[in-house]
């Protein structure tokens, strides 16, 4: 999981969000597939206007979200998008963008800006058909907000720099947005309960430690504070005793009271009001808002009964795979049970402490390292480090990835997610690091920001091409050697499973009236999973609607089109070649991914 997922369903670049609307009219013939009269530099001069505009107007409306997707230029910006007028002013923008779009005839435009353009018109139909949902009364949960999200790169160890007093002012600058940005999100929320649009009380339970965390009295205890506790030796001493003190009297007198107006309003007024049921259904204009969001995750049309019917079909076919890879790790009951077999089995899990699971990705990186060659000619430039995941954030965060910075001063990180380490299992890590490393998440993220593409595409992508790619990657292991060890391909199968039931208890939850409860089991009964970690998962599910189908959904998609090439090409199909065009130009919708390897196909034969 990338870290702009870990954010929320709120972009389908690092900014906006997706699906498909009629602002644009018809949707155009695909730019691949049209004719070639004469490029026209007209058209490629208003086209690149139009993409320096749109991206723009993204990173200033979302600038936290600039600074994950690893653009710093505004550092010192948080935005306050969830205000009511914040959001017309949006609106009207999208309504203008689609307006210079559709000026512009695309069979005009040279490959490359054909690409963004087909990119981009499907970004603002998206975008514009989810205006209509109210997704800025809930603006909190626990996994993450803007205060959360503000709060685990404020130490400056994490995508936001703190090595120059500028940067130290910049964030001082965001902490003195942030304050506005809360009592908007209260004032949001109490809308909320007046229109029956808030979270369930259930999840309103585990967020509320957090929020209580960061209302803390104690500076030495506040994550906001973390920096000052490490200004940087360099400094000169005025500058030290000038921000120190900024960040104390900006802390104590306006940010920590506003905090501790957030935790209370969650405790008093939220808690009370939050609702029993599970899913988004139960909201009004539910089911609409539900099919929406499938559109926004998956980048298709697919309805969440197909959904949960392809989440059926794919848990079959993997514990089918259960019952040859069972016996050679000496299991001998039903093939359905292994995951919970293995989950009693002490030699599954060796940690006495985070830092030796650290250190066993540390030395996988290197044996995947060797094994890259054979699969890639196309790679980042950027390193890849491997981090824990810092305490804050550690109970309710899931694994992820954070792309490395444009300055090159920032590499590619893999957050590994260790709450104790002697339950950690074992199994799933080389899988798992094939997903968030390399060549997972880092190789498609990392040379996407290293690529001459315009920022909208190069800070930008959509959840089930980054995700989609993520765990196709996974699939690699076989052919790189490293399942041999029949733990390590059970621990691949496990994390495959995870994805197909994804899809199942995702529609459940919030397409088919189930509850938590009954989702837990599912997950309980289907992966083997303890009631702490199937709940965590659940939660998450509960908490992003739809965000968790775009990886299955997307991975299946490039395992289609890869077929579909090593068909057309028989021997002569490389599997280098096929890798370069599916991540060559950066995140794709997946129609527009499969136009563009068809016409790879074609062209090459």
């Amino acid at each position: 999981m990338t870290f702009i997922k870990r954010l929320g369903l709120i972009t389908t670049t690092a900014f906006l969000a997706c699906s498909a609307a009629p602002l644009l009219g018809a949707t155009p013939k695909p730019a691949e597939q049209s004719a070639h009269p004469a490029k026209s530099a007209t058209a490629t001069r208003q086209m690149e206007k139009l993409a320096a505009d749109y991206y723009l107007f993204n990173a200033r409306f979302e600038p936290l979200y600039a600074t994950y997707a690893g653009d710093n230029r505004f550092d010192d910006e948080l935005g306050l998008g969830i205000a009511p007028s914040e959001r017309a002013r949006r609106l009207s923008a999208y309504r203008g963008f689609a307006r210079r779009l559709k000026a512009i005839a695309p069979s005009r435009l040279g490959a490359a800006d054909r690409i963004s353009y087909d990119i981009m018109a499907y970004e603002l139909r998206t975008a514009l058909d989810m205006a209509s949902f109210p997704d800025h009364l809930m603006p909190v949960n626990q996994m993450g907000s803007i205060p959360m999200d503000l709060a685990v790169v404020a130490d400056g160890k994490g995508a936001l720099p703190l090595s120059t007093p500028k940067h130290y002012d910049n964030l001082l600058r965001r902490l003195v947005q942030l304050t506005p940005w809360i009592d908007q999100a209260i004032a949001n929320m109490r809308e909320g309960i007046g229109a029956g649009v808030v979270l369930p009380k259930s999840l309103i339970v585990p967020a509320l430690p957090q929020y209580r965390d960061l209302a803390t009295t104690d500076l030495e205890k506040n994550p906001f504070y973390a920096g000052i506790k490490n200004l940087p030796e360099n400094f000169s001493d005025a500058d030290k005793a000038r921000i120190t003190k900024a960040y104390q009297s900006e802390i104590t007198s306006r940010l920590q009271p506003a905090l501790a107006r957030l935790a209370a309003f969650l405790e008093k007024e939220y808690m009370p009001a939050g609702r029993a049921t599970s899913g988004l259904a139960d909201l009004p204009d539910g089911a609409k808002w539900y099919q929406q969001n499938i559109v926004y995750a998956t980048t298709t049309q697919l309805t969440p009964e197909a959904i949960h019917a392809m989440g059926l079909a794919e848990v079959a076919r993997i514990q089918q795979q259960f019952a040859v890879v069972g016996p050679k790790m000496g299991y001998q009951g039903p093939a359905a049970e292994l995951p919970k077999w293995v989950a009693r089995q002490s030699r599954y899990m060796p940690f006495k402490d985070d830092r030796e699971v650290l250190e066993v990705y540390r030395k996988l990186d290197v044996a995947v390292a060797s094994k890259l060659p054979a699969l890639f000619t196309l790679v980042p430039k950027s390193p890849l480090e491997q981090r824990l995941e810092p305490e804050l954030t550690r109970a309710t965060a899931s694994d992820h990835y954070t792309g490395p910075s444009t300055d090159g001063k920032r590499p590619g990180i893999f957050w590994s997610v260790v709450n104790d380490a002697t339950a950690y299992d074992r199994t799933k890590m080389t899988s798992l690091y094939l997903h968030e490393g390399r060549p997972g998440h880092h190789f498609q993220i990392a040379l996407q920001v290293e690529k001459s593409l315009p920022d909208f595409r190069r800070f930008g992508g959509n959840n089930a091409f980054i995700e989609g790619w993520a765990l196709y990657a996974e699939t690699l292991g076989s052919e790189m050697g490293l399942y041999e060890e029949p733990d390590q391909y059970f621990g691949h199968l496990n994390s495959e499973l995870l994805r197909a039931a994804r899809l199942v208890v995702d529609t459940g939850l919030h397409a088919k009236g189930w509850t938590r409860e009954r989702a837990i089991d599912y997950l309980k009964e289907v992966n083997g999973y303890t009631d702490q970690v199937a709940t965590s998962a659940i939660e998450r599910y509960m908490a992003w609607p739809a965000q968790a189908l775009g990886y299955k959904v997307g991975a299946l998609k490039i395992q289609e089109l890869r077929k579909r090439a090593e068909a057309a090409f028989g021997q002569r199909f490389s599997l280098p070649a096929f890798h370069a065009v599916v991540i060559g130009d950066g995140s794709l919708p997946l129609a527009v991914l499969e136009r563009k390897v068809d016409r790879w196909i074609t062209e090459a034969k």
